[in-house]
């Protein structure tokens, strides 16, 4: 048996990316998008190309512990928003998960309605209405429409 020191975390070589790093990738995404950013532009602010932001939102290339910290001031966020609602089975799987499995956990990963373009817009959307009562409004309203489901 390996001891935890000596085991490699896990990669995003072997079978695809890994899970956490899709959602880190997805906050990433989640962000700039919130913030009306495209990617070339969240790429210029952090002296990058926009085809290395593309491969960190979809979790292909890990974000290391220095990008991650001016993703954090470039999206005017703290560190741990990038690791915020993340599935607890995929939290879990740092300590629990034997390494090289975890590869297998990305293709299982759902990041449920969060990666979807039209909630990105939705979202885009509903804070363009300056009026705070009126987003409390349109809130109450999809809460309704929502229970009638």
């Amino acid at each position: 048996m390996v001891p935890p020191s000596k085991r490699r975390p896990p990669s995003a070589t072997k079978g695809g990316p890994n899970a956490i790093d899709v959602h880190v990738g997805l906050r990433v995404r989640l962000r700039r998008i919130l913030m009306g950013l495209s990617q070339e532009k969240l790429a210029d602010a952090l002296g990058l190309t926009f085809q290395q932001v593309q491969k960190y939102e979809r979790g292909v290339n890990r974000i290391g512990a220095s990008r991650l910290y001016s993703l954090s001031k470039v999206l005017d966020v703290p560190i741990s928003f990038f690791y915020d609602d993340m599935p607890a089975a995929i939290a879990g799987q740092v300590r629990r998960q034997p390494p090289g499995l975890s590869e297998s956990a990305a293709a299982n990963y759902d990041a449920g309605p969060m990666s979807s373009r039209e909630t990105m817009e939705l979202i885009k959307a509903y804070y363009r209405i300056g009026d705070t009562g009126k987003r409390r409004k349109v809130l109450d309203l999809i809460r309704s429409m929502s229970k009638e489901s």
